[in-house]
């Protein structure tokens, strides 16, 4: 197996007047987890089919140990790859999807077997049509599928998507162990918990921009205070006045840069009333999450409230 280094250079991706990536940088280590994070359009997915030749970069490139993903002879021997656990042969059982992708790569049929072990689809659910399986279970499928070739690389979008509480239990182990022997893991997901849980290294993407990254714990490591109004918006004035530096954290509060008791100070001296003041240390993933990309949530269309409906459906 090669040596599973994923680095990203420059790589920047256009759609039309869109750019959907631009200018990601970063790398994923062997042995360790890599959380790929950022809102619905940020850019993940983009990047990651870039990594494994599904789209094209318009500059910069992507190497998986030092090579291009088309370059690598027989890929799926070295990188492990789920970009969409629906994107599998309906017809067919899980079984005969499995042997399929082993007679590609050349891999015997009893490895087929331990994958399917392994995942848990041994039994009668290898004998099931893939239509028939759940989400959860075509995402097992899925993961299967990957480690089929004894890769040194997983690349993971979404993967615990549809997976119960076990389940995601089941798949961080199966994550943690398999960068634990040398591996490197690069997921994706919208669970910033669970990522924060597993992942050693963390990227923040935003609007196709990285935004931050860094080991869990630095980005984990803040300073400053946390402070929330009762008025969003209402502290902007005192805090600028006071010579506070500040930036919004995506629900309402802020994050200064400045002890709790000169925030305080800052807001009594305007009368603004205070839902929450503390230290920023030990902010979760989520709170760090929402300031740094801030920017891109989704503002609601309206403001209006839904229109009471009848009994049948339609608008009273």
């Amino acid at each position: 197996m090669m040596a599973g280094v994923i680095t990203l250079e420059n790589v920047t991706r256009r759609y039309g007047g869109f750019t959907a990536v631009d200018r990601v940088s970063f790398t994923a280590q062997p042995g360790r987890v890599t959380g790929f994070l950022g809102p619905n359009g940020a850019g993940k997915s983009t990047s990651m089919r870039i990594m494994v030749g599904l789209t094209s970069a318009d500059e910069g490139r992507a190497l998986i140990g030092g090579h291009r993903f088309a370059d690598i002879p027989n890929p799926s021997r070295h990188v492990g790859v789920l970009l969409d656990a629906s994107a599998q042969h309906a017809g067919r059982t899980g079984r005969e999807v499995l042997r399929i992708s082993a007679d590609t790569m050349g891999v015997g049929r009893q490895r087929v077997e331990e994958m399917l072990t392994l995942v848990g689809l041994d039994g009668d659910e290898a004998k099931r049509r893939v239509r028939n399986y759940s989400l959860g279970m075509r995402q097992r499928l899925g993961i299967a599928n990957a480690l089929l070739g004894d890769p040194s690389v997983l690349i993971l979008d979404e993967p615990v998507n549809g997976l119960d509480p076990a389940g995601i239990h089941w798949m961080r182990g199966l994550l943690r162990s398999f960068a634990q022997g040398g591996g490197t893991v690069l997921l994706s997901s919208h669970l910033l918990h669970e990522v924060e849980m597993i992942a050693d290294d963390m990227i923040l993407i935003g609007r196709g921009r990285i935004v931050a990254q860094g080991t869990k714990a630095e980005l984990l490591q803040t300073q400053g205070t946390y402070v929330k109004p009762f008025e969003a918006g209402a502290l902007d004035r005192p805090l600028a006045a006071a010579g506070i530096t500040f930036l919004p954290s995506g629900d309402g509060g802020v994050r200064a840069e400045a002890d709790p008791v000169d925030v305080g100070r800052a807001a009594a001296g305007a009368g603004v009333v205070l839902v929450e003041l503390r230290p920023a240390e030990g902010a979760g993933l989520e709170e760090m999450f929402l300031q740094l990309t801030a920017a891109d949530a989704r503002e609601p269309v309206t403001n209006q409230p839904p229109r009471p409906v009848g009994p049948q459906g339609a608008p009273r």
